[in-house]
């Protein structure tokens, strides 16, 4: 059985990650975005029903329960932040259109955010995060990675990439499409200077 801090954690991993397949669901208008969503925000739920149960078990005094409150606070805002989530999904599985001032915003943000699915051909390939340093080289940051029917969240440097992950990313808009360049094979980290020296020349 898992501890209250680890289901914390998943809680606070999930709803992070939630939010971010809500946003590309309803920018990219990508139902299988928007239905990942909610399957995890069932997973959430779950979840936070599982630490009410356990704080109640563990709560042996009046001292034990108000510092246990706290706690089921945070897992209840995390829960809300699910919902959220869940609401901009349901937009996209609804067929409803976003109006052309979302995109719009969301095009103009500082950051954005990409889902590329890893090639045979492509260097990223049987490597870990570490030794690819993406963040800096990209200017991406990958925030977790779908592998089959799961998803490794808040990948670190020992996370290895393998043929057909899906990796789930936050940068630049630069960034963002070099990225999927080398997912795809298109590019190598060779090719990489002479794409910023042309970026820098104009």
């Amino acid at each position: 059985m898992s501890s209250i801090k680890d289901i914390l954690i998943e809680m606070k991993n999930m709803s992070e990650l939630m939010v971010h397949l809500a946003y590309s669901a309803v920018l990219f208008n990508s139902k299988d975005a928007a239905y990942e969503v909610l399957r995890l925000e069932n997973r959430v739920n779950s979840l936070n029903y599982e630490i009410k149960t356990q704080s109640l078990l563990a709560a042996r005094s009046k001292e034990d329960a108000e510092r246990l409150t706290a706690l089921l606070e945070i897992a209840e805002a995390a829960e809300s932040i699910a919902d959220a989530a869940k609401d901009l999904a349901d937009i996209v599985i609804k067929g409803i259109k976003p109006h052309p001032v979302f995109k719009r915003v969301m095009e103009e943000s500082d950051e954005s955010i990409t889902g590329v699915s890893v090639t045979s051909t492509s260097e990223l390939c049987n490597k870990s995060l570490g030794e690819l340093l993406l963040n800096t080289r990209t200017g991406m940051r990958i925030i977790a990675i779908r592998r089959r029917d799961s998803w490794i969240y808040g990948p670190n440097k020992y996370t290895v990439i393998l043929e057909d992950d899906v990796l789930l990313a936050k940068g630049t808009e630069t960034g963002s499409d070099i990225l999927v360049q080398l997912a795809k094979g298109e590019i190598s980290f060779d090719d990489l200077s002479d794409i910023v020296d042309e970026i820098d020349d104009n």
